[in-house]
């Protein structure tokens, strides 16, 4: 797993989400109906929510749910929505980065702290942990898109930072004030990523022992099952070994 863990870890906590497609698809829509509100309704125009709208479509999310969240930014439900990061250290000497779209800060915030004494971390206060991490835009591609020669002079032609090739994709790296015009010079070039988002990239990974990383999974499917958690980002790296055994 060195070079790529954090990739394959985020794979391994997709798969789970899969088995619960619409807790999936409501977090979706409800991220659609607030990059919908924040700016124009029109995804050419709107960058946030055409990523948004390319989250969904990824995860085969059917199209008349996508226009239905959009229209409800135009109505009063998306109102009280608010944005919220949090930030706080897992078992194992991990560090989290959780965001959030919520109605209830307090309540949020009280449950994602709960979860997080239960299963032998603490919830930090903002900026705690975020210097582990690099905010980002990230832009993938499936393996298939071209060799990794090739990807690399994409990345220098759009104006992208870096790319990192695995056996898993292309992930193009850019800095977050850049992200709107890279994506769209990617597009171009390449097509339409398989995803294209801003992200938190752990700076460096914390290997984690096998006990602790089965404690550490508990704690990111009581995240990740929470309806107001969007996303969840880790420093944690697991073995091969618990890889098999948590998708056996």
């Amino acid at each position: 797993m060195a070079g790529h863990s954090q990739y394959k870890n985020i794979m391994f906590r997709k798969g789970r989400q899969d088995k619960e497609r619409s807790k999936l698809f409501s977090k979706l829509a409800r991220e659609i109906t607030v990059a919908a509100k924040s700016g124009m309704p029109d995804p050419v125009h709107n960058p946030r929510l055409r990523a948004a709208i390319l989250a969904a479509r990824e995860e085969n999310m059917p199209k008349d749910n996508i226009e239905r969240a959009i229209r409800k930014a135009a109505g009063g439900d998306a109102e009280n929505i608010e944005e919220v990061r949090y930030e706080g250290y897992g078992p194992g000497g991990t560090a989290f980065i959780i965001e959030a779209l919520t109605d209830n800060r307090n309540r949020t915030a009280a449950d994602i702290r709960a979860a997080f004494s239960k299963y032998g971390g603490a919830l930090g206060e903002t900026n705690s942990v975020a210097f582990l991490f690099a905010h980002a835009g990230s832009i993938v591609y499936p393996k298939d898109k071209g060799s990794d020669d090739a990807m690399l002079e994409a990345a220098i032609e759009t104006g992208a930072e870096e790319c990192v090739s695995t056996d898993d994709g292309h992930e193009f790296l850019c800095p977050i004030e850049d992200f709107g015009s890279v994506r769209d010079a990617l597009e171009a070039q390449l097509g339409p990523p398989q995803s294209a988002a801003i992200v938190w990239r752990a700076q460096n990974a914390v290997a984690v022992a096998d006990e602790t990383g089965e404690t550490l999974v508990k704690l990111l499917d009581v995240l990740d099952d929470h309806d107001d958690v969007q996303r969840v980002y880790g420093n944690y790296e697991f073995s091969d070994a618990l890889m098999e055994k948590l998708a056996g």
